[in-house]
């Protein structure tokens, strides 16, 4: 089994509140977002929060009660979101130390560091050039398409 990435899950709360704030000004509550990503309602608090704490989606408590996002979906990018959730680097370095009498275990930490940061600087670029707004944008161009070719049976 997979694991759950909580950075998609964000995205994917993220992109149903927008659409759902395209079509009314209503918040919308972990149930209803835990059905559209099909998951439990505890875990979606969990992101959330995360969410919360990186001023992005805000909560309304009593009357009206729910979650909204705290910013146009144009203003949150996609690099938003994986630093607000994902607190490891993208890739980790060994967990225990390698074997310091062996030549490659001496070096292969300092050379594999320089890749990795390079790599993870090169992916959060691109991702600070995509917004909540344009993963609608896609999404709903791909349930469009896939209405119209559904349609054509």
């Amino acid at each position: 089994m997979a694991v759950v990435s909580r950075y998609t899950i964000a995205l994917h709360i993220l992109t149903f509140m927008a659409r759902v704030a395209q079509r009314s000004k209503d918040s919308v509550t972990s149930n209803q977002i835990a059905a559209s990503v099909n998951t439990n309602p505890v875990f979606i608090r969990r992101i959330l929060t995360l969410l919360r704490k990186a001023r992005l989606v805000s909560v309304q408590h009593g009357a009206g009660v729910g979650w909204s996002l705290a910013k146009p979906p144009e203003e949150i990018t996609l690099r938003d979101v994986y630093e607000a959730v994902e607190q490891k680097p993208l890739f980790e370095l060994h967990h225990s130390e390698p074997n310091p009498s062996c030549r490659i275990g001496q070096g292969i930490r300092a050379a594999l560091q320089e890749y990795y940061e390079t790599a993870e600087l090169a992916m959060k670029r691109e991702l600070s050039r995509v917004t909540i707004s344009d993963l609608l944008e896609k999404t709903m161009s791909i349930i469009q398409h896939h209405d119209q070719t559904r349609l054509g049976e």
